[in-house]
């Protein structure tokens, strides 16, 4: 972490944020541009953000993320791009330049809050109209196993694309 702060501070260095749009406006990085993973395009961003000669940083929470969008660019053939271990937790945590914005609830948060309602609905719908809305919460379940044994969350995707987690202002610098 420390190196690319080095790198940083002596000829600057090519940093994306991949996370979704509300994140990167709560806290990112200072040059961090964002480039939410899930309209990652390799070869735009790589010939937009790249330096020649030098590598692209990619940076997201913790790294699950960033290691996906660094796996895309390997993939579309670009091989000169670092996921930032620790992402920007670990970078805000060792002291490094971040920008602070507005508090947002977390995707992961609002994953949680939307399962954890639509189980408890389907329980009570069971108890009390028909058992066949205990379907609804075994469905839930299934894809909470789901997404944590491959690592991909369905209802993560569809709440991403929500209005309230898009950025509707400038103030989120998306490029």
């Amino acid at each position: 972490m420390q190196e690319l702060a080095n790198v940083d501070a002596e000829h600057g260095v090519s940093l994306i944020d991949v996370r979704m749009p509300t994140e990167y406006r709560e806290v990112h990085a200072e040059n961090a541009q964002s480039v939410p993973l899930d309209s990652l395009e390799p070869k735009s961003a790589y010939e937009k953000y790249a330096q020649k000669n030098r590598p692209l940083y990619v940076i997201c929470k913790s790294g699950g993320r960033s290691a996906m969008a660094c796996k895309q660019f390997y993939e579309a053939g670009y091989d000169n791009v670092v996921s930032v271990d620790g992402g920007t937790e670990a970078w805000d945590r060792a002291g490094l330049p971040v920008v602070r914005g507005k508090k947002a609830v977390s995707l992961e948060r609002q994953v949680r809050i939307v399962a954890g309602a639509l189980v408890f609905v389907g329980a009570i719908l069971a108890m009390l109209v028909d058992p066949m809305f205990a379907g609804l919460s075994a469905f839930i379940g299934a894809g909470l196993v789901f997404a944590g044994v491959t690592d991909t969350c369905g209802m993560g995707m569809m709440l991403a694309k929500m209005p309230w987690n898009r950025c509707q202002t400038h103030a989120c610098q998306v490029r």
